[in-house]
């Protein structure tokens, strides 16, 4: 009788790293342009990693941000920030997939 599970404790295993969830057409977020730190949007492009924006989306950027009108929930939490002491700090480059 053979079975198609392997033995418990058997000794091999894959290693599963989480990945990020990286946004597939979810909609509205895909017509904007987002605004991400400007350190992380290089990084990206240098690496092919994924983003964060300011909004939450997730996605690894390649479309031209010029193209496309700024993400409102962006701008809003862009806007609500302020001025700081550090002329960089919190601002981001806006970029699009």
């Amino acid at each position: 009788m053979s079975t198609l599970e392997p033995e418990r404790g058997a000794g091999t295993g894959t290693l599963v790293e989480p990945t990020p969830q990286v946004s597939n057409g979810d909609g509205d977020h895909e017509r904007y342009a987002h605004y991400v730190q400007k350190d992380k949007i290089m990084a990206s492009a240098l690496e092919g990693t994924p983003v964060v924006a300011l909004c939450g989306k997730v996605w690894v950027p390649g479309r031209d941000p010029k193209k496309y009108p700024v993400c409102p929930m962006c701008k809003e939490i862009y806007e609500s920030m302020g001025a700081g002491g550090d002329k960089d700090k919190g601002k981001g480059g806006k970029d699009q997939k």
